[in-house]
């Protein structure tokens, strides 16, 4: 995978600036074009949200789930190495609603996080394969 191109729908998203980053980091080149010698990682899906984990007596939300999921999958010379795999990653926050701004702070900040941990589960999952031998291990 010294030359790979990112296939993708939101190229703007947490989850695409983290993993062009650690892919370069890892010595890969970073397409933003197909290249029929490129490996090509398909994101096929890229997603996050929140859902309310728990309520006050009075119907409050107290404490939410910040969620990311990926479905991806990798070619290399047209051979399918990883079909489509899903990986979802969680965390909670409790919520207060005297600190709005603080709390949405806190959300972005986790959604981040989210993204930089799943761009790294997708490196690993690539590296197991041996399909990373070009890369260096870092």
């Amino acid at each position: 995978m010294a030359k790979t191109f990112v296939d993708t729908t939101r190229p703007h998203s947490d989850f695409m600036l983290t993993i062009t980053d650690v892919l370069r980091q890892r010595g890969s080149d970073v397409l933003t074009a197909p290249d029929e010698s490129a490996a090509v990682l398909d994101i096929v899906s890229d997603e996050t949200g929140q859902r309310v984990l728990s309520v006050s007596a009075r119907n409050i939300p107290r404490e939410y789930e910040v969620y990311y999921a990926v479905t991806f999958s990798l070619r290399i010379r047209g051979q399918s190495l990883i079909d489509s795999e899903t990986l979802v990653v969680t965390r909670s926050y409790t919520y207060d609603e005297t600190e709005v701004l603080a709390k949405a702070a806190e959300e972005q900040i986790l959604r981040r996080s989210l993204a930089e941990d799943l761009a790294r589960r997708v490196v690993r999952r690539i590296e197991s394969l041996g399909a990373t031998a070009a890369l260096p291990n870092g």
